[in-house]
């Protein structure tokens, strides 16, 4: 290897490897005393770590469930369908995403790595299968339909470049501070291929979404500051670019900036009526159900604009309690990240964590408009088969650290699974 390594960001001593002795008034002060305890390495630490994750992601599945089967049962009986018919497809994805992360969280961290490179495969070639055989819908060619069924690759795309992004880090883990290993094949030519693959689909928010994954993935892998500074620089003249030659892109920008919006033109249309929801509910809401925006002001009100219903029917309360959700769920992988023992599922969970996060908060922001609108769905919450199986399947991942740290710090003998279960219930009694 040439070149000068360097360690990756948050990579330090393995946990519980003894440091210098520290002396009188040394201890961890203001934020880094904060940071110490949230970190909080021991057992109890990592099963808090692990319910967390648990917790908050069916707490956020169940609400979506509900919000699904409340913004959506209008519209359907005006066109002579079943109030139940969308709630019951995504209960069936919500049933089927649940088995998947149970799955994926028993699987072994050597098993995740061969997954990399034929999930980042997989996930290509049902892209380019959506180029040539995918319909469009509101000016995106995102989906495959097989019989009454849709599937959106780049959903999976998500996780598929969270988990190879991760595997090519570890691999170059004392280069990653030379630009060209930085940048070799993480961006060029596999992570701009799939990024391509999705703006030929003229999805620009799930090709920003990716981007961020891959910039986190970089980040915390240990690419070099200036790199990040060259590469946002050159994504605002692509987004420009972008921006400027598509007339619907450009008018989501202009409504975002207020301009043209008098008369209520389409592009101005649906965030305006998104804040008249969340306006509308005030501190408690409207009550569940008894949403007024859903009845056909709000396009597609169970996708993209899922919040400002969910704003609506249950104030501003509901909507913080929703915000508080996610964040616990982001300190909760912040914790497993930093407590695991490989430069692999540090980046993963970084990776996927940004996913889920960021995409959540930009929803948000373009929800309460300080973001333009750019179409992307409320993890766990909003209608969307594939997007919530890939989001089960992500959680899943992180799952899988956060039951290899419980049982790492677990005593020799600890009975685990059924075995655990069978002992508490037997101790009961």
């Amino acid at each position: 290897m040439s070149g000068t390594s360097r360690t990756p960001r948050g990579k330090g001593a393995k946990a519980g490897t003894p440091g210098p002795a520290r002396g009188r008034g040394r201890e961890p002060r203001g934020p880094s005393a904060w940071f110490t305890r949230l970190e909080d390495p021991s057992l109890r630490g990592a099963q808090i770590n692990y319910y967390v994750v648990l917790g908050t992601t069916l707490a956020l599945t169940f609400m979506g469930l509900i919000m699904v089967l409340s913004s959506s049962s209008v519209e359907a009986i005006a066109r002579n369908k079943s109030a139940f018919g969308d709630f019951s497809r995504q209960s069936m994805w919500a049933i089927l995403g649940v088995a998947a992360m149970v799955g994926m969280q028993m699987l072994p961290l050597r098993a995740l790595k061969k997954l990399a490179w034929p999930a980042l495969g997989g996930a290509a070639l049902l892209l380019m299968a959506v180029l040539a055989f995918g319909t469009e819908i509101y000016g995106n060619k995102n989906w495959i339909y097989i019989g009454s069924f849709s599937i959106q690759p780049s959903e999976f795309a998500k996780v598929a470049l969270a988990l190879w992004g991760a595997w090519v880090v570890e691999r170059k883990a004392n280069l990653m501070d030379q630009w060209k290993h930085a940048v070799i094949p993480l961006l060029v030519p596999f992570g701009l291929l799939v990024v391509g693959l999705v703006l030929l689909g003229h999805d620009l928010g799930t090709a920003l979404i990716l981007l961020l994954i891959l910039a986190v993935v970089m980040f915390v892998g240990g690419a070099k500051a200036r790199l990040f500074v060259l590469a946002g620089l050159l994504g605002v003249v692509g987004i420009l670019v972008m921006v400027l030659v598509a007339p619907n892109r450009m008018g989501r920008i202009l409504a975002w900036l207020g301009i043209a919006c008098g008369d209520l033109n389409d592009y101005c249309y649906q965030a305006q009526q998104g804040l008249f929801a969340l306006a509308s509910g005030g501190w408690f809401g409207v009550g569940l159900g008894q949403s007024r925006q859903k009845w056909s002001h709000i396009p597609e009100a169970q996708n993209d604009f899922i919040f400002a219903v969910l704003g609506e029917e249950l104030g501003l309360l509901g909507t913080i309690f929703v915000i508080v959700l996610y964040a616990m769920l982001a300190v909760a992988m912040y914790r497993i990240a930093v407590r695991t023992g490989t430069i692999f599922g540090r980046v993963a969970i970084s990776g996927i964590m940004a996913w889920l996060i960021g995409q959540a908060f930009i929803n948000i922001g373009m929800v309460t408009g300080l973001l333009p609108v750019i179409g992307v769905p409320l993890p766990f919450i909003s209608s969307g088969g594939s997007a919530l199986l890939a989001a089960f399947l992500g959680v899943g991942v992180v799952l899988s650290f956060a039951r290899e740290q419980r049982v790492r710090l677990q005593p020799a003998g600890t009975p685990r699974g059924l075995a655990a279960l069978l002992a508490r219930a037997r101790a009961k009694r």
